[in-house]
């Protein structure tokens, strides 16, 4: 078994709740990494994890949580494609962050932790 799918095995075996707190984590950590530019590599890998979190977690959702996380979904791509034009700028940085506090706040309220 390839690594994503024992994380995906793994982060599955919890209830939406907590999976769902997870990705309310690494959103918060996005904001909080993002401060120093040296974690690029840290803030793209949480990107690209917390897209994964979100396709895990959708199809178990109540379908206006479901349309959430997919709303949620496309700004993470948008800002990977986008990616080495935002990590150079400290103010594009800066709105990446105060962006993604703001979902890990609403991604923690539906949640229900």
């Amino acid at each position: 078994m390839n690594s994503l799918a024992t994380i995906r095995d793994r982060y599955q075996q919890d209830d939406l709740a907590t999976r769902l707190g997870g990705l309310a984590a690494n959103l918060a950590r996005v904001s909080s990494f993002s401060k120093n530019s040296a974690n690029n590599d840290a803030v793209y890998g949480l990107l690209e994890e917390s897209k994964y979190f979100i396709e895990w977690s959708a199809g178990d959702a109540d379908p206006d949580v479901a349309v959430q996380l997919v709303q949620l979904h496309v700004p993470l791509a948008r800002w990977q494609r986008h990616w080495a034009s935002i990590w150079s700028d400290a103010a594009r940085r800066e709105d990446l962050a105060r962006q993604a506090r703001l979902w890990s706040d609403k991604v923690l309220d539906v949640s229900g932790i």
